[in-house]
């Protein structure tokens, strides 16, 4: 438990390079500073590229490549000098796990060489602005479905699922079946989850999906939204985590506790995150957890 710990801290500490205000600073600020992309291979097929905005899933094939996000705008050529590391063929198609721009802010490149593939209300809240602070140059997908839909590519699968609410409304988690690894998006990513309940999430169908996906979902390896690559049972021991953060907010509410009150007693459990007041969970999840649980 004390290293898996660990290694949520460090996804935390990616996580919060994807703020609202830095989402919300032009490309050219974001590019000041910013750290090359590393590249991590996971099967002879399968490889994730990390730093700067979310993971991005890589998958190579005879004819193409698939990607699973592809961070922010600016990151669009240091995507494609990975992807040319391991193989001179194309990205074919990119598949976002759901809106927010430092996993789909590529797509404004991207749409240009690549079908775009999202869930339809990842879409919709790009097209309706649920994302405070994204470019106003933001393409949404042009290709969306509603519960799963699958690329096939020079032999190979990749499998796009719908469970339900989460992270926000529109989260899909990615399968690659051959190589019995999942892209969960952010729906795991932090040390508790980010819940955007402005973007459709909720904490109580996060858990309802991803018990659904880990029921459905033949798979050995997890890559997350943000951070290191794990297991089945980091995911499921990540789960567990949120479960109990739920109950121990809903004992809260019933005590009549108040929302500054629930901030501290939360502190004291994950204090890189409920102990900075600007925190994205403190501006973003917490009063939603209070609303969605009295």
């Amino acid at each position: 438990m004390r290293s898996l710990i660990s290694l949520l801290a460090s996804v935390l500490l990616v996580l919060g390079a994807a703020s609202p205000d830095a989402l919300a600073q032009s490309p050219s600020k974001q590019k000041q500073g910013r750290p090359p992309l590393g590249m991590e291979k996971i099967t002879d097929d399968l490889f994730v590229i990390i730093g700067n905005g979310g993971n991005v899933g890589v998958l190579v094939t005879d004819e193409g490549v698939v990607l699973v996000d592809d961070k922010f705008e600016e990151d669009y050529d240091g995507i494609i000098a990975r992807v040319k590391s391991v193989t001179n063929q194309p990205v074919k198609y990119v598949i976002t796990t759901h809106h927010h721009s430092d996993h789909s802010g590529g797509n404004t490149r991207f749409i240009e060489v690549a079908e775009i593939i999202s869930h339809k209300n990842a879409r919709a809240n790009i097209t309706g602005g649920k994302q405070p602070g994204a470019p106003a140059n933001l393409k949404p997908a042009r290709i969306t479905f509603t519960d799963e839909t699958s690329v096939f590519l020079g032999g190979k699968e990749v499998r796009a699922r719908y469970f339900g609410r989460g992270h926000t409304n529109g989260d899909v988690i990615v399968y690659f079946p051959a190589q019995r690894v999942i892209h969960t998006g952010d729906l795991m990513a932090g040390l508790t989850p980010l819940i955007d309940y402005a973007g459709g999430g909720s904490l109580v169908e996060w858990i309802k999906t991803v018990d659904a996906a880990m029921a459905a979902l033949d798979f050995d390896r997890v890559i997350p939204g943000h951070g290191t690559v794990t297991n089945r049972a980091g995911l499921q021991t990540y789960r567990d985590n949120v479960v109990k953060l739920r109950d121990d907010v809903a004992a809260q509410i019933r005590q009549g506790k108040s929302q500054e009150e629930i901030r501290a007693a939360l502190a004291t459990q994950f204090p890189t995150v409920y102990g900075n007041p600007n925190s994205m969970q403190n501006r973003w999840s917490l009063p939603g957890f209070l609303t969605e649980l009295r």
